[in-house]
């Protein structure tokens, strides 16, 4: 990697290369190491960071506000509904301002063909970063944070086989932006990649091809199946999360008729004896999942919550 990652957007992971994504993991286990031995690391003494919301957070806004502390700096909590915005101010005006004010601005915008496209013209105006904290499209902190958790367990990716796979939930039609993250980043790590769907719920036509381009070119693999226990079956990695019909074909279908999309003791039975469960968080305790598989030995959900830390210290410590 050449040059510097000062000033760098972090809006989509497909805008930084593996060399760089490599780095940012490299930097996060040395924070996480310092972190757990109280070393201070004060980096971005001073340094001022806004974080704007349009959706309720608990790990992306605690993660930002306790990393940039432990960084030296200091956070903006930004409810969008109390801001000039609720009141329709441009993003343009927004991010001109704020960039002007401080060192960087973080934002979560999940609203469908809406949310990316407000982070960019954002970006196109502001004198400083723009960080992701979750679009409609992606969601950059959770697909980092991941990665690094599975390379914690396992060290070599390659031909790890690793399922990403729907799962019934009754809480709100939830963004395809985590699933959509890991289905492009992964491939690029070698990883023998799974997306499982009942039909009538894929990702975009270009989310496919480009996984599959990236599987290509990284030597992994990426395929399709409708078949949950096919998913299941043999992989290392489980990652069951619902994600709603943004982006289908048949945006109206019932999900209801999918309960059996579970993830159980029973389908886990079907993985790698020494697989592991992942989710995002929060999940659907009852429908997404039994409690005896996310509390059980297999999950790694709390790790891999708490690499959102390291890995959101990592990159504002690189960019601002």
């Amino acid at each position: 990697m050449n040059g510097t990652l000062k000033g760098k957007e972090f809006i989509t992971l497909r805008d930084w290369s593996n060399s760089e994504i490599d780095f940012l993991l490299d930097v996060s286990l040395d924070l996480k190491r310092k972190f757990y031995m109280d070393i201070p690391t004060p980096y971005l003494t001073n340094k001022t960071i806004f974080l704007m919301f349009f959706e309720q957070s608990t790990r992306t806004r605690n993660s930002m506000e306790a990393g940039i502390a432990q960084l030296g700096g200091h956070a903006n909590y930004l409810d969008t509904s109390t801001m000039q915005i609720s009141h329709g101010e441009s993003a343009k005006d927004t991010g001109i301002i704020l960039s002007s004010f401080g060192h960087g601005i973080a934002c979560r915008n999940c609203f469908w063909e809406i949310g990316n496209q407000y982070l960019n013209e954002m970006a196109e105006h502001s004198k400083r970063p723009i960080m992701n904290l979750q679009c409609d499209l992606y969601h950059p902190m959770q697909g980092v944070a991941d990665l690094l958790t599975i390379q914690e367990r396992f060290k070599d990716t390659k031909k790890l086989k690793v399922s990403i796979i729907w799962a019934y939930a009754t809480s709100h039609k939830k963004p395809i932006s985590v699933p959509l993250t890991q289905a492009l980043l992964f491939p690029r790590y070698g990883m023998e990649v799974t997306l499982a769907y009942p039909e009538g719920l894929e990702l975009p036509d270009w989310v496919v091809a480009e996984a599959k381009e990236n599987a290509l070119k990284y030597g992994g693999t990426f395929q399709i199946t409708h078949d949950m226990e096919q998913a299941y079956r043999g992989a290392h990695v489980v990652i069951p999360k619902n994600w709603g019909s943004w982006s289908s074909k048949t945006p109206d279908i019932d999900i209801h008729q999918f309960k059996d999309w579970k993830c159980t003791e029973k389908v886990m039975s079907l993985t790698d004896k020494d697989s592991i469960y992942m989710h995002a968080l929060p999940a659907d305790r009852g429908n997404e999942v039994e409690d005896s598989v996310i509390d059980g030995p297999r999950s790694i959900v709390y790790q891999e919550a708490e690499n959102r830390l390291h890995t959101a210290k990592s990159v504002m410590m690189l960019t601002l």
